[in-house]
């Protein structure tokens, strides 16, 4: 492969991307507005606490995830398979017996989910066990809600775990996300566990671009793309080569300009449908609300390093042992929990007034026990944390190659919201872009 190649954006679709396009020999660029690339997956430090920017974690066995990153590179920390169902005065483990032959007892004893259910559980694990890659994302789809009652899944199971642990997944406590998301990701965690890299989730899209710049990507951090023109719309000069007049130009906020052979738009789902035009960019963002609180070391929580669930009630929707996952996350004399909150609602709701209802809820949860020391280290408010995901959403999402001209998209709003879909994205969208160069 050879000839230029722009990459507005330092998300890991981008990152991605510039780094295969590079890689099988273009010349690329890569533009972030950002100082730092990443996009919606940050990290930050604020007073010794490692913070990711809500609480994120990442699936150890998506595909293009381990296709793209070397994970024992990024010394991850793993969560135990499943959650502590919590309710005042009672906490309760449901786990995988499969994957955590030590929570088989415990698990088998959880009277918040009946017999049957359990089973069904492990019946519904089989039969996506036995699907191909390929086969998700496509055909008849549904509510998540509706998915479980037609597999005969009771009301008690669906309030007391589904709710709050897929509220914390899709962001949506109603189950009202595609069935498809609830398929693949279910698939996943019966694969591989869930897991965060000791330096923080920001260790990720640094692990990338290392890869790009190693690849010959020239990453340009704090500069702000304006617009993006092909040839074909007649406001710029025409690109001249080995072929047809072909080309693009890319305008950067300060008026600069880079004449280019392809473009590949990374940008945020607003952003790229902006630059670009294409209609069908998704721009309803899910909203989502993360509290970091710390108390003294030593105050252990006792989940086996599991979330946290609110079966009782949805503020907060769960609870994270953060510090007992990832030591790394915390100083050594305090102890870090990070607890969310869904809906608008909670974006404008005070801190105080989250701290208390993350503090009743544990004191709650461990009524022999005293939060007052509760303290607030940082709350994230974010308003497009996910693409909406309906029932039906994820046919109607554009492919790469919908923009005009020699531009293609990368996002994870061409594939499904997930760290998944947007290192797959930026597979396809580079091996698109490939085409023109």
């Amino acid at each position: 492969m050879h000839g230029d190649a722009t990459v507005v954006g330092g998300g890991l679709a981008g990152l991605v991307a510039a780094t295969r396009l590079a890689e099988a020999g273009a010349d690329v660029t890569l533009y972030e507005r950002r100082p730092e690339v990443g996009g919606r997956v940050r990290t930050e430090t604020v007073n010794g606490f490692t913070l990711d920017r809500g609480f994120q974690v990442f699936f150890t066995s998506y595909p293009a995830v381990v296709a793209e990153l070397d994970i024992d590179a990024l010394d991850i920390r793993q969560f135990a398979p499943g959650a502590t169902i919590c309710r005042p005065g009672s906490r309760s483990v449901l786990s995988d017996p499969l994957r955590d032959p030590r929570a088989a007892i415990a698990s088998l004893l959880n009277d918040e989910v009946s017999l049957s259910d359990k089973l069904r559980t492990l019946a519904l694990r089989h039969d996506l066990a036995k699907r191909d890659e390929g086969a998700f994302f496509t055909g008849r789809d549904a509510s998540i809600r509706e998915y479980l009652h037609d597999w005969g899944f009771a009301d008690d199971y669906v309030t007391n775990f589904v709710e709050p642990f897929y509220g914390g997944i899709t962001l949506d406590r109603t189950l009202s996300t595609s069935k498809h998301v609830f398929e693949y990701t279910f698939r996943a965690m019966s694969r591989g566990t869930i897991a965060v890299p000791a330096a923080g989730m920001r260790a990720i899209p640094e692990a990338l671009a290392a890869r790009a710049r190693d690849a010959g990507v020239t990453i340009e951090t704090g500069e702000d793309v304006e617009s993006v023109r092909t040839a074909g719309q007649g406001r710029i000069p025409f690109r001249t080569g080995s072929g047809d007049a072909t080309g693009a130009t890319v305008e950067l906020a300060d008026g600069s300009t880079r004449e280019t052979d392809a473009v590949v738009v990374a940008a945020t789902p607003p952003e790229a449908r902006r630059l670009t035009g294409v209609e069908s960019i998704p721009t309803e963002g899910v909203p989502n609300v993360t509290g970091w609180y710390t108390l003294p070391a030593g105050e252990s929580f006792e989940t086996g390093k599991r979330i946290l669930l609110n079966a009782a009630d949805d503020s907060p929707n769960a609870v994270v042992p953060m510090s007992e996952v990832a030591p790394e996350y915390a100083p050594d004399d305090r102890a870090l929990i990070a607890a969310t909150f869904l809906g608008e609602s909670s974006l404008d709701r005070p801190a105080a007034g989250l701290r208390d209802d993350v503090r009743d809820a544990l004191e709650a949860w461990y009524p022999d026990r005293d939060f007052d020391g509760l303290e607030t280290v940082d709350v994230h408010r974010i308003r497009f944390a996910q693409f909406a995901q309906p029932p039906g959403v994820h046919a109607a999402l554009p492919d790469p190659d919908d923009p005009e001209g020699p531009v293609v998209l990368a996002g994870d709003y061409t594939e499904w919201s997930s760290i998944q879909g947007a290192v797959e994205s930026g597979r396809s969208a580079a091996e698109a872009a490939g085409e023109y160069l």
